[in-house]
This record gives C-alpha cells, structure tokens and sequence, in this order.
C-alpha cells in the first residue's frame, strides 16, 4: 500500500506532518516524537468533564495547575454531573457508571472530579432556560445537580471520594461542595 503524506498542519513541530493518507483515502495518525508521560500516581482521580470545546484547554490546564498532568482518567459528557443525574439523559448514565467501573479496577480511581460550567447547553436541554436565568439560578441548579451526582456516587461506590467546580467562561472555578 503506498503511503502519501498530507499537508503540514499547524502546530508545535513534534505533530507537524502527522497525518499520512493511504490510497483508499483512509487516515491514521502516526506521531513523530511522542510525548513521555510520567508514571501514574497511586491513586489518580476520575476528572467529569462537558464535552464543550470552550472549556477543555481550561479545564485540563487546570488539572496541570493541580499537578496531576497525566495522572487522572477523563471522562466527557454534554452537561459533566447534568448528563449523569439528569432525567432528560437518563439514558447516557450507564455508560458514566460502567466506565468509573472500569477505570476503578484498571486505573485505581479513588476520587471523582467533577467540573461543570457556566452557560451550558445541556444545561437548559434539560432543566429548561429558566433554570439558568440568572447567575444565582445557574449556581443554584449546579449545586443542586452536584449533589444528586454525589449522593449517586455514595450509593453506586460508597468508598469514592469527590469534589467539585463550576467554571466561568472567564476561567474562574468555584466549589461546588
């Protein structure tokens, strides 16, 4: 099969020329220089998070702040604890629940790390624009959701610690305890 390399992306020089494209059109990454991932710490976290790309750089250099890059098992769903406790997505929350299994007897997770965020969408699918109004409506409904997660949490994995944030569209995070 012959081989033929795409046109350099934009980026830092290690994932420049990554992507190689087969005669069938078909694309895989292949990487120059992988990075060097240091070794995991005893017990790493579980970090929820939502799947909104406004807040991913933020929410995982927060993680880095927090020492713990490379260190924690990320999960991604529209709404992070929403998308888990939520009627309206009563349906994605199994695969949240047979993934912290997972993670729990591959990665030792002993914590989960939730962090919600201001203005989201799943937000108002769910509980309804009213819901989120006003700053003090959206804190409320954030604290109220966290701690249906958390009382989840206790009943599905009694031993498992947990913490959480809301994060503005600013950067700032603030407890969710």
């Amino acid at each position: 099969m012959h081989t033929r390399s795409a046109p350099a992306a934009n980026g830092p020089a290690q994932f420049q020329n990554i992507w190689s494209a087969t005669d069938d059109n078909e694309y895989d990454l292949r990487m120059l220089r992988p990075p060097v991932l240091p070794p995991a710490r005893h017990e790493p976290p579980r970090l929820l998070t939502c799947i909104d790309p406004r807040f991913v750089t933020t929410v995982n250099g927060w993680m880095d702040t927090q020492h713990l890059k490379g260190q924690y098992s990320q999960f991604a769903i529209a709404g992070a604890s929403i998308g888990v406790v939520a009627p309206a997505f009563a349906g994605w929350a199994p695969a949240f629940w047979d993934n912290l299994g997972a993670s729990m007897q591959l990665h030792k997770i002993k914590r989960v790390m939730v962090v919600n965020h201001r203005d989201c969408g799943a937000a108002k699918i769910a509980y309804g624009a009213d819901a989120v109004a006003s700053r003090d409506a959206e804190t409320a409904l954030h604290r109220k959701v966290f701690a249906e997660f958390k009382a989840q949490l206790a009943q599905k994995q009694p031993s498992m610690g947990i913490a959480g944030g809301l994060i503005g569209l600013d950067g700032t995070l603030e407890s969710l305890a």
